[in-house]
């Protein structure tokens, strides 16, 4: 029988080999020939981030802009009018916005899903823009990926302070560690980003103390909500896409000593969505494209199936 150790490291690597099919067509109001560019079509994977596309979707449409000096940084993607957040990765975007049906596992540890044939969903059809920037809810990005990284190692850290209560293990990873853990995002490879993950998520001498969870609600869903106290509104509450983000403090265990739950952890930060530890009555919570079991132990997600900085970032759809 296989220990739980391999289990995890099977299911971090299937979740890492996790992609999106991407149609990505530039914006008439930007093609100098006023009509539907070649699509560019790209298989990419659902833990990394949109912006890194930014120079090769450049290079690909430079051909057809009506501004040729335009810089890849002037680039911006939406779906259906909803712009998408440079720092949120593809696979968090997708569940949130797609529309796409999450799929059902019957192990909360079986990975994430593979993407259902026939699914309308797919290729996710978005769209390029070279101008109009929408600077109040997008983070400007800058051509070296400077802006990127730094929002990535931000995040990094403060999973770290919230595992660790202190940053200490990122902040003392020597320069060629943390110069490894960019690349291995930059080249979404495995073998670069796994022993440094291993440090991060396993720090000698120091005892798990919270889990870092975020959560993202449309705003529909968030009445009610105003009295969880660790919130982050992402932009306008009438702009398309608007969500509400919200945190709290998950220990790794109940006050009973039994592990921590997706279920216990929903009904403790959101109960009005969330009312059972056991069921989903009103909304499910959703990672890497599955619904999450809520008798799934967080902690063991937290290792298997986190997102490259550190975080579960769980969308919660309503049913």
């Amino acid at each position: 029988m296989a220990s739980h150790d391999s289990i995890t490291s099977r299911v971090r690597q299937q979740t890492w080999k996790g992609s999106i099919p991407l149609e990505i067509r530039l914006h008439k109001s930007d093609c100098r020939t006023y009509d539907d560019s070649d699509p560019y079509l790209i298989q990419f994977p659902r833990l990394s981030y949109l912006g890194l596309l930014l120079h090769k979707l450049h290079a690909f449409f430079s051909d057809r802009l009506i501004y040729p000096d335009v810089s890849p940084a002037d680039a911006w993607l939406e779906y259906e009018d909803v712009p998408l957040k440079w720092h949120y990765p593809l696979g968090l975007l997708y569940d949130l916005y797609s529309g796409a049906e999450p799929a059902q596992p019957s192990d909360p540890l079986d990975g994430p899903p593979p993407e259902i044939e026939g699914n309308d969903t797919l290729p996710w059809k978005l769209t390029l823009h070279f101008s109009e920037y929408p600077v109040d809810q997008l983070v400007k990005l800058d051509t070296e990926n400077k802006h990127l990284h730094d929002i990535f190692m931000n995040n990094v850290k403060e999973a770290d302070y919230l595992r660790n209560g202190t940053g200490k293990t990122v902040m003392f990873l020597s320069k060629e560690d943390s110069t490894q853990l960019w690349n291995s995002v930059e080249q979404h490879d495995f073998a670069l980003f796994n022993p440094i993950n291993q440090k991060l998520l396993n720090p000698q001498g120091v005892n798990l103390r919270h889990m870092p969870v975020k959560l993202y609600l449309p705003h529909a869903a968030t009445s009610g909500l105003d009295t969880v106290n660790e919130t982050v509104k992402e932009g306008k509450q009438s702009a398309p896409g608007s969500l509400r983000v919200v945190q709290s403090l998950i220990t790794p265990s109940l006050s009973s000593r039994q592990p921590q739950t997706i279920g216990t952890a929903l009904n403790q930060i959101i109960p009005t969505l969330f009312p059972s530890r056991r069921s989903s009555l009103l909304a499910h919570a959703v990672l890497h494209g599955a619904v999450l079991p809520l008798g799934a132990s967080v902690e063991e997600l937290i290792r298997a199936t986190s997102y490259l900085d550190g975080w579960l970032h769980i969308a919660i759809i309503m049913m």
